[in-house]
């Protein structure tokens, strides 16, 4: 296996329905921009209450990708 260099960035994803979807929100539209994209950690989790309901759930990510030669 060849060594790797990665670039890490922090992304925030959103989602009405869950935690779990707000994550795969973040990580696809990541992907449309960014090649090697690897692997994310999470970092954080809040979300938006109004009337007593969750209205939003957000996961803060951080997400890695492969440098290129």
């Amino acid at each position: 296996m060849a060594d790797h260099v990665y670039k890490v960035v922090e992304l925030v994803g959103s989602s009405k329905k869950s935690v779990s979807a707000a994550i795969e929100n973040a990580v696809a539209k990541a992907a449309k921009t960014i090649r090697n994209l690897g692997w994310f950690e999470l970092v954080e989790v809040r979300g938006h209450v109004d009337g007593g309901k969750i209205q939003h759930y957000q996961a803060t990510i951080k997400a890695g990708f492969t440098l290129e030669d």
